[in-house]
């Protein structure tokens, strides 16, 4: 599995710094909804899910967050926390979030608006979706081992 880093560049001298968010510039996509996730609990896990069409970009603008990400190929394991780099969620990509530090606040820029209909909340059905039909050769392959 690829994982898209997106380094955000910092500006900023002796009174802070600054990070801008743009499409086209640091963002691949037009951006329709913002969110953040703060004051996640312990030992609590989010997401548990795979969007069918959402492409999104996730910042831990403070603290950090483990994410364990599957694209159909096996589970890769991404730590965030650093708020000048981002992480580029495409379609079709499970996503767990975990190990929240206590002052998390993780923003999320995705290219559409809420739509139920576009989350895949069973990871077995995420596999079938992902991975498409077994071709009647696969199938055959696979009863001969």
């Amino acid at each position: 599995m690829q994982i898209q880093r997106v380094q955000l560049q910092q500006h900023g001298d002796e009174r802070g710094m600054l990070v801008a968010l743009e499409k086209d510039r640091n963002v691949p996509f037009e951006i329709r909804r913002v969110y953040y996730l703060f004051a996640t609990k312990q030992h609590v896990h989010r997401g548990q899910h795979a969007h069918r069409h959402l492409n999104q970009l996730a910042v831990t603008v403070r603290g950090s967050v483990t994410f364990l990400l599957d694209d159909g190929s096996g589970p890769v394991e991404v730590v965030l926390d650093d708020p000048a780099r981002g992480l580029l969620l495409g379609s079709m990509v499970w996503r767990d979030m975990y190990d929240f530090s206590e002052d998390c606040v993780l923003m999320v820029l995705a290219d559409q608006l809420y739509d139920p209909a576009d989350y895949i909340t069973n990871y077995d059905e995420f596999l079938r979706e992902v991975n498409g039909p077994m071709l009647r050769g696969d199938m055959a392959a696979c009863q001969s081992l």
